[in-house]
């Protein structure tokens, strides 16, 4: 059945002004047989009205709205059942090129091709056919799965708890006091985890495993197949999210034999102490007598590329409690802490500033060279003082390493996953939780990660971490619901499509899924896990077969946006065709049309999801379309990656390679494709840089199938 479709055209915002309405209207109906009109403001309350009063009587099917970009008054333009489509003619045509031009009108006229076409090309979703299950899975029982547990539970979800160890609270259950976390933040805290503990044993939602481990997690979002021992009992569980929430174990102390650890029984770690004061002591463990002289050696192995090259967060804190501890059980003692600085963020300055008004603590900075045992028996601690450039040599009878936070758990889940049984980590083992926007999130969707198995953090950082991870495990099940995505493109209701008929199990889409959304079996044919999908499109693109698309985004559409742009015959008329990607890359060009940065009007801007969903037939076709050069931007890629889709960015420069073998078998110049990578904070250099290709390519010439 033929789609419906009807085009509106703003003239707000100056787009009346500077473009011929009239005229852009005219060649819609013409080329295209659709139904257009235009308004003067189509977000105001009678442009909106007009277009819900339109569906309702037209019954359209296809909605084209040719204004400001997609990026802003989407919910302004959501019209319920009907498949809307924004075509940008403000910020990246009127804004951003001069008024009444030529060039101009071509390309706004370029834009409504490209958008009725993609509109054209666009099918409503599909249905979710599976039941989601509402019961949210947490791994660990320390104060982050703890706190998740009974977040998820107030949400309305089922929880099971899964922890390893005989008993919950984690290492609260081991800590004498904290750090202060309310007014005045003068004295430590006694640990609250009793009450967590208390609260979840009696959560009728909550079901609780200790001594527990899992061991095997299979499935997808929202349908998670989970089994799991304990004392020797398997049990299978069916849940629809998961919270990771392992935690941190201390820095091995053995590999620091510089500082002294195994040197002397009396050079002991932070969590030695704290063992020590818990069952009520504070002792030299070489002769059990009390200390006279306390040295804390901070960031023992921290912040030192040798051993963790991160700061813990938390260490400072820690010895700053400590050091309370010592005056408070032997009160004729010397205190001094010896540190690189001491970081106390926040209202923790007043903690910072109470221990320093205690005239027996000494904080001294410096860089420890090492730790020795004098002839009496007592620690020698020579040190270079950065502050005054002297040598520092300091006697105790007790050497505390503040030693740092590594992360443990991201293997906890043994997924049953064609990447790995891992959650990825990167950063130095912790969870990649894929930006800071957006903390929870790991690499395998439905899986959110909390506390300190993605961060060192406190204890009053873990809880809110955990109960954020909770909230998105808990929305996370209501999206599957929906049939919807989760983060980046959260609310998408579009599932790929696999026509694996002409599937030649080349593993590609196997092998590149930045999520895991694919498994395969034994002849290499790829196994869809809808629900792991982040609709990112990665798949399309590495697909060499074309077999893989979704309703709302597909090769066919793209290309046939491609074939959409008018390409002049005329060799002084150049075409350039940008695939921009939604998340950096675009934004970025509104910004720079926002503040009225005027680029080469021969671009034509096709946003794309990710770069890593650029298919080498994308290249191709402009090329045989006579379209002179080729723009990819895309985000960042390498260690500190700022892609949204982990890996995309770097996937379609590996490709370059292919679209320089498809560019030699055209017998077209390699020069006519670019990739720039960028973040959006470079809308300023993107004129430029648009403008430097423009040139380029008019210095090697017009594409030779121009005018074919």
């Amino acid at each position: 059945m033929a789609v419906k479709v009807r085009l509106y055209i703003c003239t707000g915002c100056g787009i009346g002004e500077a473009l011929d309405v009239a005229r852009l209207k005219q060649m819609a109906e013409e080329e295209f047989l659709v139904s257009a009109r235009h308004h003067p403001h189509l977000c105001s309350p009678e442009g909106v009205d007009l277009l819900h009063r339109d569906q309702a009587e037209g019954g359209f099917d296809r909605i084209a709205i040719a204004a400001c970009s997609p990026r802003v008054n989407w919910n302004v333009f959501s019209l319920g059942s009907a498949i809307v489509e924004r075509i940008n003619l403000r910020e990246q045509v009127i804004w951003s090129h001069r008024p009444k031009e030529e060039d101009t009108q071509a390309l706004a006229e370029d834009q409504l091709r490209m958008g009725i076409v993609k509109v054209q090309k666009t099918e409503p979703p599909e249905s979710p056919t599976e039941e989601v299950e509402k019961t949210v899975l947490v791994v660990g029982g320390g104060v982050a799965g703890l706190t998740a547990a009974l977040q998820a539970s107030a949400a309305g979800r089922k929880v099971i708890l899964v922890e390893r160890r005989p008993s919950l609270g984690g290492w609260l259950s081991e800590f004498v006091q904290l750090s202060p976390s309310h007014p005045p933040y003068r004295d430590p805290e006694t640990p609250r985890i009793a009450g967590k503990i208390a609260a979840v044993l009696a959560d009728p939602h909550i079901t609780v495993q200790v001594s527990a481990s899992i061991d095997r997690v299979a499935g997808q979002p929202g349908a998670f197949q989970v089994t799991t021992s304990q004392d020797g009992l398997i049990t299978d569980y069916r849940v629809g999210s998961i919270v990771l929430a392992t935690g941190w174990q201390p820095y091995d102390a053995s590999k620091l034999e510089q500082l002294g650890f195994g040197l002397s029984p009396d050079v002991i770690t932070n969590v030695m102490l704290e063992r020590q004061v818990k069952v009520g002591q504070l002792v030299r463990p070489s002769n059990d007598r009390p200390p006279r002289n306390v040295v804390f050696i901070q960031c023992a192995g921290s912040r030192d590329e040798n051993h963790l090259p991160y700061c813990s967060a938390v260490c400072c804190q820690v010895t700053l409690k400590q050091a309370l501890y010592v005056r408070q059980r032997c009160p004729e003692a010397s205190v001094f802490i010896l540190h690189k600085d001491i970081r106390t963020p926040a209202q923790l300055e007043e903690f910072y500033r109470r221990v320093q008004e205690d005239e027996q603590v000494f904080f001294l900075r410096g860089e420890v060279s090492g730790v020795s045992v004098a002839s009496n028996g007592s620690l020698v601690v020579e040190a270079h003082d950065t502050q005054l450039g002297e040598a520092i040599r300091l006697e105790g009878d007790l050497v505390v390493l503040a030693t740092g936070m590594v992360p443990v758990g991201a293997d906890a889940l043994k997924l049953d996953y064609r990447q790995g049984p891992d959650v990825p980590s990167a950063h130095h083992g912790f969870v990649d939780s894929n930006f800071v926007c957006w903390p929870y999130e790991t690499q395998r969707t439905g899986i959110f990660a909390a506390g300190c198995v993605r961060e060192p953090m406190n204890v009053t950082a873990t809880i809110e971490d955990a109960a954020g991870a909770a909230l998105r495990a808990s929305q996370a099940i209501t999206l599957l619901g929906e049939g919807a995505a989760l983060h980046p493109r959260v609310g998408d209701l579009y599932y790929p499509s696999f026509f694996l008929q002409r599937c030649t199990q080349c593993k590609r889409c196997t092998e590149e899924c930045p999520f895991g959304a694919l498994n395969e079996d034994a002849k290499g044919t790829p196994q869809v896990n809808p629900n792991r999908c982040r609709r990112c499109g990665v798949c399309m693109g590495a697909c060499p077969e074309r077999l893989i698309s979704f309703r709302n985004y597909s090769i066919d559409q793209i290309t046939s946006m491609i074939k959409a742009i008018e390409v002049p015959e005329d060799e002084d008329k150049q075409r350039i065709l940008v695939l921009a990607c939604e998340n950096d890359a675009y934004p970025a060009l509104d910004m720079a049309g926002a503040l009225r940065m005027q680029y080469d009007a021969s671009v034509r801007i096709i946003p794309l999801r990710c770069l890593g969903s650029t298919n080498v037939v994308f290249i191709a076709d402009a090329m045989s379309r006579g379209i002179d050069g080729v723009l990819l931007l895309g985000c960042r890629y390498g260690e500190d990656y700022q892609c949204h889709f982990i890996k995309g960015s770097e996937l379609a420069n590996r490709r370059m390679e292919n679209v320089r073998e498809t560019l030699g078998r055209l017998r077209v110049e390699p020069e006519r494709v670019k990739l720039v990578q960028l973040s959006i904070a470079d809308y300023g250099q993107l004129p430029q840089l648009i403008n430097d290709f423009a040139a380029e390519l008019r210095d090697i010439g017009p594409n030779p199938y121009k005018g074919f």
